[in-house]
């Protein structure tokens, strides 16, 4: 039978005492963040202390921006002693989706993505959610804690960016939280972290994208070459689906030694994660949503097969290998 809400918060509560050291630690991105912040509020006068810790480097603009107009407090994880902690909470991931959560041994793990081997005291994994946050407002609900301004925007744009504004998959669950969120947002801050995609530094990356993309009837190919942050790949690959004649967005560049392939369409059409899956998985990782998917390949596995630094060459290698493996027409 499961657990109510109530029972869940009960059982959540029941791991701590006004003595505890409490480390959350996230990958960070919207969804991670708005739930490390309303863990920190639901502990809030129930432990000794909180500390949110990010596992990766942060550089995509909105997130920053979050952070910063909802003064969010991140402390790297390079930068934590774990002795000072006695309990560990994961959010938003699990132990097994990056190697640095290794390291942990996790008291709670709260999180919407697929359940893998998962051990700790407090397990709530919901893959049917869309998103974290919509968990995480339950618990608030529960606990009858009305969400400050800053804390209901982020849990409201986590929802929004985690369910692809309800494209993606959504239960009646994540559209109840996002309506009781809405009643205690900051709408103009929220319009500013959704609006903050571009930093000054990526307009090239835009003129690059605009000289150099190959049209095929409703298809636009680019390849950026190497890039500095692999979110512009994504945000050019969203920026050519706005255009109305086009139903397929195909944006690659060289990251970290790696080419990073970003599909986007207008899931009417072709499933794009089968066509990443068809196209990469054979030399790299693919997948993805109907209308949004990604490929990460290593240099390495292409050296030999392609000029990956001759940029003409690996955007024609690119077109070629989705075409026939695809069989894309």
């Amino acid at each position: 039978m499961a657990l109510s809400v109530s029972e869940r918060l009960r059982r959540f509560y029941d791991l701590f005492s006004g003595e505890d050291h409490v480390l959350i630690v996230i990958n960070a991105d919207p969804d991670s963040i708005s739930s490390a912040m309303a863990v920190k509020r639901l502990l809030w006068r129930r432990v000794a202390n909180i500390t949110i810790s990010n596992i990766n480097i942060i550089k995509r603009p909105d997130n920053l921006a979050m952070i910063r107009l909802l003064d969010v407090s991140l402390v790297h994880i390079d930068e934590i002693d774990e002795g000072s902690f006695n309990r560990f909470i994961m959010v938003d991931s699990q132990p097994d989706h990056n190697e640095v959560f290794a390291g942990f041994n996790f008291d709670v793990i709260i999180d919407h993505h697929p359940e893998t081997d998962v051990k700790g005291s407090f397990i709530d994994i919901r893959p049917k959610y869309g998103a974290t946050a919509t968990i995480m407002t339950e618990y608030l609900r529960a606990a009858k804690i009305k969400p400050a301004a800053k804390l209901a925007t982020g849990l409201f744009y986590a929802i929004k960016t985690d369910t692809s504004n309800f494209e993606r998959q959504t239960l009646i669950e994540d559209i109840r939280a996002f309506q009781f969120l809405f009643r205690h947002i900051n709408i103009q801050l929220a319009r500013r972290i959704e609006q903050a995609d571009l930093k000054l530094e990526f307009l090239k990356y835009f003129r690059r994208a605009i000289q150099n993309m190959r049209r095929r009837k409703n298809k636009i190919y680019v390849h950026l070459g190497s890039v500095e942050n692999p979110d512009i790949c994504v945000i050019i690959a969203d920026f050519f689906m706005r255009i109305d004649s086009i139903n397929w967005s195909i944006v690659s560049g060289i990251y970290a030694k790696k080419l990073i392939i970003i599909f986007r369409n207008d899931g009417l059409r072709r499933n794009a994660g089968n066509v990443a899956r068809l196209s990469f998985c054979s030399i790299g990782s693919a997948g993805g949503h109907k209308s949004m998917a990604r490929s990460e390949i290593s240099v390495a596995n292409i050296n030999g097969l392609v000029d990956y630094k001759d940029d003409d060459k690996l955007l024609t290698w690119i077109i070629n290998k989705i075409n026939k493996k695809a069989g894309e027409r």
